[in-house]
């Protein structure tokens, strides 16, 4: 094997296994949950499965399954909806959409992200599945295929239903898949003001943090006498997106201030880096392949380090190669590993992998290869 030594760029921190969940926070809502966008670690958590109304940040599984549609192609931005009857009777926070009137899917999605409109969600959810009730059907069994056990949704608003609960947690784990896969919510979920109709109706953000937290990204509030206040909120500085949720706050700007020391606790604490060489991996050679070597590489997605600040510094990397590999070579095959350490302990190990396949000589390709090298050799 080949080993080779250099010093880490100070972006690699040290890897937190077990966090801080148990660090006191002045956190005043019912149930609270930090985690981090790449990784999915939870960096804090009080009352995190407790089972909950959400009001309308419910809104998050509809717009992951509006954003679904649209990235599959079922949907577009530009699809004209006619508001339903069912739609435009919705109450609560709303953009005021009137019965047959037309409205793009777009200003939809404006309607929801900013200003929270039942009225827009409803319809949503009806240009997607034809009826609310099996866009229901439909967010249920997302909730289950992305593990929120402690979910079950009633409608895609948000308003108040017997039976209509989810957790910290659950609202973490379906606002990561929105934003990790649907990156492009974003161009919604930061406007700050905007309007519909020609610039007739002003739509202002509920999510006050969008306006003053910097970095903020999103992502949806909600409200109602019994939920109180919550928010599922996310930011970004210096590379690394947080997801704070906080549910039943005592009273709306308590929400904002709950998610703020929730995000500062985790920009101030932890970062995210990727861990790769500085240089380009050397090729490893290849026994009685087509090519005389592979390429070798790191996948960015396997080298995330999620880490604690404090702990940076005095970090090297070093590079373990096998001298050969015999074909044939798939892509992806480990070729070796990428060791991340501090004082000698061991950090992180990050497989270093074949870039590309490389196909076994056959037998009539070995021949005229061993007679090309014959008669050169004469």
């Amino acid at each position: 094997m080949k080993k080779l030594l250099g010093a880490l760029p100070v972006l690699v921190l040290l890897l937190t296994l077990c966090p801080a969940w148990g660090v006191e926070l002045p956190v005043q809502a019912e149930a609270a949950l930090l985690m981090e966008k790449e990784t999915g670690q939870v960096l804090y958590a009080k009352n995190e499965h407790q089972a909950m109304e959400p009001a309308s940040v419910t809104k998050v599984m509809t717009l992951l399954l509006v954003m679904e549609a649209i990235d599959s192609g079922t949907l577009s931005y530009d699809d004209v909806v006619t508001v339903s009857a069912y739609a435009a009777s919705m109450g609560g926070s709303r953009i005021f959409l009137s019965e047959g009137e037309s409205i793009t899917v777009e200003d939809l999605l404006k309607g929801v992200c900013v200003s929270s409109g039942n009225d827009a969600a409803v319809a949503l959810a009806e240009k997607t599945a034809g009826v609310t009730e099996l866009f229901v059907e439909r967010m249920n069994n997302r909730a289950r295929e992305l593990g929120m056990q402690d979910t079950h949704f009633v409608n895609c608003t948000g308003l108040p239903a017997e039976g209509h609960v989810t957790s910290a947690w659950d609202i973490a784990v379906m606002s990561r898949e929105l934003i990790v896969n649907h990156p492009d919510i974003r161009r919604f979920t930061t406007i700050w003001m905007d309007t519909l109709r020609d610039g007739q109706f002003q739509l202002s953000n509920t999510n006050k943090l969008i306006r003053f937290y910097e970095g903020a990204t999103g992502l949806k509030t909600g409200s109602t006498d019994s939920a109180r206040y919550c928010i599922s909120a996310t930011a970004e500085r210096e590379g690394m997106e947080l997801i704070a949720v906080v549910l039943k706050s005592p009273t709306g700007q308590q929400r904002f201030e709950d998610a703020k020391t929730l995000l500062n606790y985790g920009f101030s604490t932890y970062g995210l880096v990727h861990a790769a060489p500085e240089e380009p991996l050397p090729p490893v050679p290849v026994t009685l392949g087509t090519r005389d070597a592979v390429q070798s590489m790191v996948d960015p997605a396997e080298g995330l380090l999620l880490a604690e600040k404090a702990r940076l510094q005095g970090l090297e990397q070093t590079v373990t190669l096998s001298e050969s590999a015999a074909a044939p070579v798939r892509q992806g095959d480990v070729l070796g590993t990428l060791t991340v350490t501090q004082n000698g302990e061991t950090l992180l190990e990050v497989p270093i992998r074949a870039a590309e396949a490389v196909e076994k000589l056959t037998f009539g390709e070995m021949f005229l290869r061993l007679a090309r090298t014959m008669c050169f050799c004469g």
